[in-house]
């Protein structure tokens, strides 16, 4: 097996999944979304990613039969508490559209990354559904609920990751397990950030902020602007002295007094990206690409998991024929 393993990732956004399965060895062939922002910021971080602008429903998945991953971050609207919770009856709801391309790639594995509320009772009969139809083209699927926090993440972001295999390969298949990376505190990560622009009372305020971030909150592109969510959340925020109402477009002046304001780096920072990794549009919508995206480090840890299945299965089916 070559060192670096193919896939195709819809539902890109902004590069959160991307970056976390580059990482872990997987190399991408294709990236879509259909939001112009997510789409910017992917070809200016990587230049030689094949980014392609549009609907899901209109990706034709043919050309990129028999890569090693299939993966998206469908849209959580359908199933989020935040939401009205319709499931399958909602207009957002992209599963039946994965299943084509599903169909069509016949890809060795999938990862779907979704909210926690997929795992709400009311969406059994959902789940078993879709576990069927993983079934009907040959697969076997599991779903587990993982925190980012517990993969090195300043955040409390808990996701549901869905994973399905060819059988041979399933069965050698388990979730990552927490890494036991040190959970910085907001302060600790984002101190030296907050001190940039010479505000003097960031060493202070670093101490104060002594936790884990709360989840990030995006919006979508009807709802939410450059806003930490709300006012459960930005209550969450306040305890660890930080204003939620806006985000901030630079450091905290010197002379600054009261709570700082993020901005959209130290957000990223919140999320896992690397320092490096540029969010590209007005605040809004970079913001938006933020809160929305899949935490880097969860998803190395789950691409890390896959390819490790895929040198088990492959040393157990070798040993085998020579047998």
């Amino acid at each position: 097996m070559d060192n670096l393993l193919t896939s195709v990732e819809v539902c890109a956004g902004a590069g959160g999944q991307a970056l976390g399965l580059e990482t872990a060895g997987f190399s991408h062939t294709a990236l879509v979304d259909n939001d112009k922002h997510c789409c910017n910021t992917l070809r200016h971080n990587r230049p030689e990613w094949n980014v392609i602008e549009g609907d899901l429903e209109s990706f034709n998945g043919k050309p990129y039969a028999g890569v090693d991953l299939l993966s998206g971050g469908l849209p959580c609207p359908p199933f989020s508490v935040a939401g009205k919770q319709l499931g399958k009856d909602d207009e957002r709801n992209l599963f039946p559209a994965f299943f084509r391309l599903v169909s069509e790639i016949r890809p060795r594995s999938v990862l779907i990354e979704n909210v926690r509320g997929f795992l709400d009772p009311v969406f059994e009969d959902y789940r078993n559904s879709i576990r069927q139809q993983f079934r009907k083209l040959g697969y076997e699927c599991d779903w587990k609920l993982l925190n980012a926090g517990d993969f090195g993440v300043a955040q409390l972001r808990p996701r549901v990751a869905i994973v399905a295999m060819h059988r041979d390969d399933f069965q050698y298949f388990a979730f990552p397990e927490a890494s036991g990376a040190k959970k910085l505190t907001v302060g600790e990560l984002l101190g030296p950030m907050m001190a940039e622009g010479g505000w003097n009372g960031a060493r202070e305020w670093a101490k104060k902020a002594n936790c884990i971030a709360p989840t990030l909150v995006g919006g979508s592109k009807k709802h939410g602007g450059p806003d930490l969510g709300p006012t459960r959340a930005r209550k969450a925020w306040a305890a660890l002295n930080v204003e939620g109402r806006t985000i901030a477009d630079a450091p905290p002046p010197p002379d600054l007094v009261g709570m700082p304001r993020i901005t959209v780096p130290m957000a990223a920072r919140i999320q896992g990206f690397p320092p490096e990794w540029t969010f590209t549009g007005k605040k809004t919508p970079a913001y938006r690409q933020v809160g929305n995206a899949f935490p880097p480090p969860l998803a190395m840890a789950i691409g890390c998991a896959i390819k490790t299945t895929f040198s088990h299965a492959d040393a157990m089916s070798q040993k085998a024929n020579v047998q």
